[in-house]
């Protein structure tokens, strides 16, 4: 039991640092199914079955983290299309 209270964090940490190379896409997915999955496991052992709970969790995570995703590029700034301003049109603002 000792051992499980070092490794646990470490896991995590190492979990967690795997994120960083990640698209905003990957990491809403990513996010969604390990939210999903922890509460699905946390549900499931009220039933008897936390494994079965953290799979259809993390199923159920993973699919509304894509569709927050998919609703996110109109309100994300990131995603906006850029105004180009070096454009023969706009040069009259410019001088």
């Amino acid at each position: 039991m000792r051992a499980l209270r070092l490794v646990l964090p470490l896991v995590a940490a190492f979990g967690l640092s795997a994120c960083a190379d990640m698209n905003p896409t990957q990491q809403r997915v990513a996010t969604g199914a390990l939210g999903g999955g922890a509460l699905g496991g946390v549900i499931g052992s009220f039933s008897g079955n936390a494994g079965l709970g953290a799979l259809l969790g993390a199923g159920a995570g993973t699919a509304g983290g894509f569709l927050y995703d998919q609703s996110q590029p109109r309100y994300d700034d990131r995603r906006a299309p850029q105004r180009d301003y070096r454009r023969d049109d706009d040069r009259r603002y410019w001088r």
